[in-house]
């Protein structure tokens, strides 16, 4: 793992209202890694510790719904962020990431975050806010997912 070179995000949602200067200390606290195609990154139920950016590759992410049988919840690809509940929260998982396709991953993990909230509180809000509305877009998309779900269930037993 090395550091990081964030300019090239700026625009990702994660770093939304976050300047330059800002993103250059951020990229000090962010590492990266290269991960074949395969791998797990995390499974289900155990402790998170870090958020995670795509830069390249892919990440497919699901959940079990019994024992043996696991449903994808979504793809995700180059400039989208997962896992980042866990730099705020130290709950277990929710979900599985498995990279689907060669992946290089920039992660910022718990420890580091916790020092960028003790260093730069301004900074970290920022950060947080934009966390919030990621997670926040992911509920509001799963509700309209089950919605329609359920409106398709419904209309098949009528």
């Amino acid at each position: 793992m090395s550091q990081v070179d964030l300019s090239k995000l700026a625009d990702s949602p994660l770093f939304k209202g976050i300047e330059g200067k800002e993103i250059e200390l951020l990229s000090s606290l962010f590492t990266q890694s290269q991960i074949p195609a395969e791998k797990t990154i995390f499974i289900e139920n155990m402790p998170g510790e870090s958020l995670y950016i795509i830069m390249q590759g892919s990440v497919k992410i699901s959940q079990m719904l019994a024992e043996v049988n696991e449903q994808e919840v979504m793809t995700l690809g180059a400039g989208d962020t997962f896992g980042e509940m866990a730099v705020i929260d130290e709950g277990s998982r929710t979900v599985t990431a498995q990279i689907t396709e060669d992946a290089l991953l920039y992660s910022l993990n718990r420890n580091n975050f916790n020092k960028l909230v003790s260093d730069n509180p301004q900074l970290a809000l920022q950060l947080t806010l934009n966390i919030v509305k990621i997670f926040n877009m992911r509920i509001r998309s799963a509700k309209e997912d089950y919605r329609t779900m359920l409106i398709a269930s419904l209309s098949r037993k009528g």
